[in-house]
């Protein structure tokens, strides 16, 4: 299971805003809307880091980096920090082989991952690059953690260089490592290799 090491983080709890909001509103409010504004802080308990650095590994083998502008945390009812991971403002992750080599790398303006279902969204210009060049564009890549796939049913496109040339479909399925990318209803031009099944698209 992977380890999460954040590199650098600056911690912004909710309640420090709400905090604020409450004195400078003190004076022209009364205590029932003081007392409401309390309610709030209470239920829902978020913590907002900034510039974020993110080291996932496994066994001490870095398996990969996420970096983003904000990062939020909303937790559970209990007060935990397993509740669901929120990237408003965007997100990068590198994916690295064993000798630290880059894989592959997602970025998108919007991501969330829900830790009840094992399910991360990436949502809003989703773009996936290899390490050979090849590049995926899609608005949505949803990544299930339980069954180890990645999958979209928003428009992609995708240019892979070599010889199964440039895709265009309505909606995709990929396992987790971008090697086997199965565009539905392609169109575009390929130049199909004769040890490549149709219509499976990437690295074999």
């Amino acid at each position: 299971m992977f380890r999460k090491h954040i590199k650098k983080y600056h911690l912004l709890p909710l309640s420090f805003i709400l905090i604020g909001a409450i004195l400078s509103i003190a004076c022209e409010n009364d205590t029932k809307d003081i007392d409401r504004m309390a309610n709030i802080q209470k239920s829902e308990a978020v913590d907002v880091s900034r510039d974020v650095s993110v080291i996932y590994s496994d066994s001490s083998i870095v398996k990969a980096e996420l970096t983003a502008p904000e990062m939020r945390i909303y937790h559970d009812t209990t007060g935990n920090d397993n509740g669901d991971y929120e990237f408003k403002k965007g997100v990068l992750i590198i994916f690295y082989d064993k000798e630290v080599k880059e894989l592959q790398r997602i970025k998108s303006d919007y991501a969330i991952q829900r830790n009840a279902t094992g399910i991360t969204e990436f949502r809003k210009n989703v773009v996936i690059t290899k390490n050979d060049g090849s590049v995926i564009n899609t608005e949505e890549l949803i990544y299930d953690e339980k069954n180890k796939k990645y999958f979209g049913s928003q428009a992609v496109t995708a240019k892979f260089m070599d010889e199964r040339g440039d895709m265009q479909g309505t909606s995709f399925t990929s396992d987790i490592d971008f090697n086997n990318v199965i565009i539905h209803h392609a169109t575009g031009l390929l130049y199909q290799a004769p040890s490549t099944p149709f219509p499976s698209f990437g690295n074999q």
